[in-house]
């Protein structure tokens, strides 16, 4: 794909996210578009919400769960770039007019302190390098009609990124089991689905190790203070005006979110 195309469909993307009016999806009308095109288009669309003001702050892995994979029909890792748009605090109340198709999940967050270079980044350098987890929601949002998608329209539309919510309570990663801490999600007081960080990569240390090297051939590094999401426990969850949610990961704690207003779809 050429420069102007890239160019087209990331400023495409990015009126999407400023309109909140979803656009066709990128792979029915250009059916030879590749992985790496797909980054670039992603590329474009970051850098113009920089541009207008926007920090990259960290990043998120995506398409880790089955049971993501199986709604997404995407069942490969992918990943976004989180910026300062995007954060919310446990407590806040999200704005769904601001999203256009929106869903949640549950999972856990990595804060570092230390710089991050891959390839050759295992698990256990993850670990080292992280100052705490947190347990987290990532609202995700297409900005592809009804969610029609396949890999490289959400690469391109970094990641599905949309925002996310950060709980409260620190967890040190040398102390927790986070590959065997359960997690529970509910949504209004009633249980909607439990998962286990096992079911992410094996762990989500893995996923976060393999999202390290994957930049890391790429130039990128991640930075002490970045906040990486490490990718969902839970199924996507639908969320409309005045819902609740809760997700609690054993042996650390909770982080609850509550949703207002309509989203644009």
């Amino acid at each position: 794909m050429n420069d102007e195309k890239i160019q087209q469909y990331g400023d495409e993307l990015y009126e999407a996210f400023v309109s909140r009016r979803a656009i066709r999806p990128l792979l029915e009308r250009e059916p030879d578009i590749t992985i790496e095109d797909a980054y670039k288009i992603q590329e474009r669309f970051v850098a113009r919400r920089v541009a207008a003001g926007e920090r990259i702050i960290g990043k998120k892995i995506g398409a880790t769960s089955k049971p993501v994979q199986d709604f997404l029909g995407v069942y490969q890792p992918d990943f976004g770039m989180l910026l300062s748009g995007m954060v919310y605090t446990e407590g806040d109340t999200i704005d769904l007019g601001q999203l256009i198709q929106p869903k949640a999940e549950a999972e856990l967050a990595f804060v570092l302190k230390a710089d991050l270079q891959g390839p050759g980044i295992t698990a256990m350098d993850v670990i080292r390098a992280t100052d705490y987890v947190l347990p987290c929601f990532e609202i995700v949002d297409s900005r592809i009609t009804d969610w029609k998608i396949k890999i490289q329209d959400t690469v391109a539309d970094n990641a599905s990124c949309g925002v996310y919510v950060l709980g409260k309570t620190k967890g040190d990663p040398r102390k927790l089991d986070i590959t065997l801490a359960g997690m529970v999600l509910e949504k209004n007081g009633e249980l909607f689905s439990t998962g286990v960080g096992a079911a992410v990569q094996g762990s989500p240390a893995n996923a976060v190790a393999w999202l390290a090297n994957t930049l890391g051939e790429l130039g990128i590094p991640f930075k002490a203070g970045e906040v990486i999401l490490s990718g969902s426990q839970s199924a996507l969850v639908p969320v409309v005006d005045g819902d609740e949610l809760v997700c609690t990961v054993g042996g650390l704690g909770s982080c609850r979110v509550k949703f207002s207003g309509r989203s644009a779809a």
